[in-house]
């Protein structure tokens, strides 16, 4: 998961706006005897996979280095009967379920790299390679990957159809899901449906997520106009004219982050204020020159339908103002300083249908539905898949309040309670399980 550094501020305050908000347990409702033999197998391996996460964590390596934890998921795999594929997109490795039954090709996405962090680990498997942590709990998500493929394995008999474990390089330097595709993934590959999980600060023993984009989509905007006499005038023109077209200003309770997930107002609530939203994000950039003038801003936007009409917006307004002839273009323009932020779209028929099976099974607190997204510069190139097939990409609650545990990614205190390892195992290879017998 990618975070764009001008909003580490707010990812470093919203761990302890957490604290409190949820207190959903794990009770677990099974419907079915292949279930319990999931749950069964988990619990089996479950120690053995806590090993395998604190391994990852105090051997991390960061995007394109993943040479030892690459190895380290083919040996797992292959131990398992898995057909195994190596060195795709780098080190990319995909492990390959075939039942020997004809069904539904279904593929999960883990992705394997850390992070350069020169912040102290805050556990005791602390990493042993110096200024590389795993921040962003990337280790977890590898685990789970590893174990999701050791419980299906061992229910092979009584599946059809074919499962793919896509194990992704680069995903924090934002390049891997591409590589791999470039390398021929889907050539080796024909998944009718792709999932992917993240950690986030939910409770530990939820998953939540939301159909279309889980993320805000964030760019920026450039007006250029002709060089004038007027410039002054027209930058003070464009600043209004933007400031008050956005959606919500900086003195609102848009911003006060104990919002979030309030039960009135916050994400979960259907009538939540963090959607339908556009807002500016960073100070106005002004670039003048004998023949332009440029005004540029970063933006952030609930939906894309969103960001679309808050251009087609200014533009109409700009068109009728006495500055119409000044006009050159208007535009969304990524710069350097200013990443290209991308966001996984869920299917939305996809999106019900997990929800719903995840919650059948494991009871309805387990799996949170989502309606807003919160204003924080995330991004996951999980993004590029869903491109090529339909999809959907859950959070995975890390959190235990009574541990002081906030599995807040890319925070100096990221940590997460290792039950989520179950949790994510148990669910989702349930819900594979239902996928497959769709």
């Amino acid at each position: 998961m990618t975070l764009a550094t001008k909003r580490i501020r707010t990812a470093l305050i919203l761990p302890f706006l957490l604290y409190g908000l949820f207190t959903f347990g794990q009770n677990v409702t099974t419907t079915s005897s292949i279930h319990q033999s999931v749950q069964s197998r988990t619990d089996t391996i479950f120690d053995s996979l806590v090993k395998i996460r604190r391994n990852f964590h105090m051997n991390p390596e960061v995007s394109g280095k993943e040479k030892r934890t690459s190895e380290e998921i083919a040996a797992y795999l292959l131990a398992l009967g898995l057909e195994v594929k190596t060195g795709i997109g780098g080190y990319g490795v995909v492990g390959i379920l075939n039942t020997g039954r004809a069904g539904k090709r279904i593929a999960w996405r883990a992705d394997i790299d850390a992070i350069a962090s020169d912040i102290p680990d805050v556990v005791d498997f602390s990493s042993e390679n110096e200024g590389v942590r795993h921040i962003c709990g990337h280790d977890v998500h590898t685990t789970i990957g590893m174990g999701i493929a050791n419980v299906l394995a061992s229910q092979k008999e009584n599946l059809e159809g074919t499962i793919y474990f896509i194990f992704q390089p680069s995903e924090e330097n934002a390049k891997g899901a591409q590589m791999m595709i470039a390398d021929g993934l889907f050539n080796l590959i024909e998944p009718d449906e792709i999932y992917a999980l993240h950690m986030s600060p939910y409770p530990v023993g939820t998953i939540a997520t939301k159909s279309a984009n889980v993320f805000t989509h964030i760019t920026a905007i450039e007006v250029a106009y002709k060089a004038s006499s007027e410039q002054n005038a027209l930058v003070n023109f464009t600043k209004e004219l933007i400031s008050g077209a956005q959606t919500y200003g900086t003195s609102t309770k848009f911003w006060d982050l104990n919002n979030l997930f309030s039960p009135e107002i916050g994400v979960t609530n259907p009538n939540t204020i963090y959607k339908d939203y556009i807002t500016l994000i960073s100070d106005f950039d002004i670039k003048k020159s004998d023949d332009t003038l440029k005004v540029r801003v970063a933006i952030d936007a609930s939906d894309i339908e969103k960001l679309n009409g808050f251009l087609a917006s200014i533009k109409t307004k700009i068109k009728s103002s006495k500055y119409s002839e000044e006009l050159i273009s208007l535009k969304f323009n990524f710069q350097k300083d200013m990443p290209v932020m991308f966001t996984p779209l869920n299917n939305q028929e996809l999106t019900n249908e997990t929800m719903k099976s995840i919650s059948t099974i494991y009871g309805e607190q387990s799996a949170i539905p989502l309606y807003g997204v919160a204003p924080l510069q995330f991004s996951d190139d999980f993004a590029y898949f869903q491109e090529q097939v339909q999809g959907v990409y859950f959070f995975l609650g890390g959190s235990n309040n009574e541990k002081g545990i906030i599995a807040m990614p890319h925070t100096p205190t990221f940590a997460i309670d290792e039950e989520c390892i179950r949790t994510g195992v148990n669910y989702f290879s349930s819900m594979i399980i239902e996928r497959l017998h769709d």
